[in-house]
């Protein structure tokens, strides 16, 4: 059973992001003086009180203007009022009342859903100053500050009878499996996540930029829990002179580090750019499972189909535990055939081995290729441990390992992916020396010794 919704509405600049993350305790909704910067829908699950749980959507802020993504922004609040069953109208109080909000309110009332009227930015305001907001007819305005913490009390107070009597089960609380979809501007990720939703859950607009926070989506398919990261395209460190695109590439960062599995779409009209190479840089450095998919395939023809593979044989070399798909987003064609590599990339990832099982492909890894002499001395690998899981991190021991050579550690790491039968997962791999019994302790002569080490010192100095 599904937790009762809040969705928050207004027009652009009011402040429903500030409550967003002030309800969820967290940071997942950007926010900035910026006007107009949530576009999508954005879910978090929200505790009100002791045992009573929501969730609550951040809604995109409507406006006047007849431009494409705007008209988006009022398809996605119209879906989110659909699916709630409590609606926050916020107003700024510093602004009054405004033409826009007498506009959204005249919408409200056909709607019929338990709407509160929340007053944000009302700092030190009192309740008799606010006469102006009972203008809209929709009760008794709750003031707040979002930014503050103050009135947030009121507000759940009134709430919590508006809600229905729905306890969340544990089951409700997981995320299955994370999957971020990754890549630059305009490559096709929106339309993916809809295409697997089924929905125009995210906007998908012929428009690069056109997500700019990193939007949380959960779903289930087949009996598996699934939470999709629709990512802001990431651009080139001299393309972000945007500040609101500096902080989408720092929400896409934490994306990456909050996901199981990624998803790089890749653009097959242009291959692997300069960009998707740091991409894919950034996704090995974090030790995310990765799939890479190659996007608008149905649009190229058989000799540019061969030029694109021959292209991402070489410059996919650094990650070749990757495998590559070719899918249509717009179309779906190959979509449906990703869902089975994602899950065995995730148990890849989150496979834990058996310490014989390391130590005898450790075995193998000696009998096949004898570790390299560094400065003089051999590396001796005497026995290895998994330490930890997404990614794999293999622990191991023996003598002279400090500075183990990197193409003896990619022989290692290609003979643990295949030996392990891992897919689409890097493994980590770590390093520990053996001390020395004898370091810091200084040998001790006897008097015989000392002895012959002075007739030594003599014999020496003669010649």
């Amino acid at each position: 059973m599904a937790l009762p919704i809040i969705a928050l509405v207004g027009r652009a600049n009011v402040g429903k992001s500030t409550l967003f993350n002030r309800l969820s305790r967290s940071r997942q909704a950007l926010v900035s003086d910026f006007e107009g910067l949530t576009r999508d829908r954005q879910y978090a699950e929200i505790s009100l009180d002791d045992g009573v749980l929501a969730t609550i959507i951040d809604t995109g802020g409507l406006t006047h203007k007849d431009h494409q993504i705007d008209t988006e922004i009022k398809g996605q609040v119209l879906n989110a009022l659909e699916e709630s069953d409590v609606i926050y109208f916020i107003l700024s109080s510093r602004d009054g009342l405004t033409a826009l909000d007498l506009q959204i309110a005249s919408e409200l009332r056909k709607i019929k859903k338990n709407i509160i009227l929340v007053c944000n930015k009302a700092e030190g305001l009192d309740l008799s100053l606010a006469a102006e907001f009972y203008e809209i007819g929709l009760g008794e305005p709750i003031l707040i500050s979002a930014e503050h913490g103050q009135g947030i009390d009121d507000l759940i107070e009134k709430t919590l009878p508006l809600l229905p009597e729905i306890t969340a089960t544990p089951e409700q609380k997981t995320a299955g499996i994370a999957v971020a979809v990754l890549g630059r501007p305009n490559v096709g990720k929106s339309t993916l996540i809809n295409k697997i939703l089924g929905e125009q859950r995210v906007l998908a607009l012929d428009l690069p930029g056109t997500t700019r926070d990193s939007i949380y989506i959960p779903f289930e398919r087949e009996g598996q829990a699934y939470t999709l990261i629709d990512t802001a395209g990431i651009r080139r460190k001299r393309s972000t002179n945007d500040k609101i695109e500096k902080f989408s590439i720092i929400k896409s960062i934490d994306a990456i580090e909050k996901s199981q599995v990624v998803i790089l779409l890749l653009d097959a009209n242009e291959g692997v750019t300069e960009q998707d190479a740091t991409l894919l840089g950034m996704i090995a450095e974090k030790g995310r499972a990765l799939m890479i998919c190659l996007n608008k395939w149905d649009g190229l023809d058989e000799y540019q189909k061969s030029e694109v593979r021959r292209k991402l044989d070489i410059k996919l070399s650094f990650v070749s535990y990757a495998t590559v798909h070719t899918i249509s987003a717009l179309h779906g064609s190959g979509v449906g055939k990703l869902f089975a590599p994602i899950q065995q990339a995730f148990a890849s990832a989150g496979k834990q081995n058996s310490t014989s099982k390391l130590n005898k492909i450790l075995e193998k890894a000696n009998a096949g290729h004898q570790p390299p002499p560094v400065k003089g001395r051999r590396l001796r690998l005497k026995f290895v441990h998994q330490a930890d899981v997404f990614p794999p991190t293999f622990t191991f021991h023996g003598n002279h390992l400090n500075q183990v050579p990197k193409a003896y550690e990619r022989y290692l790491q290609n003979l643990f992916i295949k030996e392990l039968q891992l897919t689409n997962t890097p493994i980590k791999m770590e390093y520990k020396s053996g001390e020395n019994p004898f370091k810091d302790k200084k040998n001790v002569l006897n008097n015989r010794q000392i002895a012959k080490k002075r007739r030594l010192m003599k014999f020496a100095k003669k010649r």
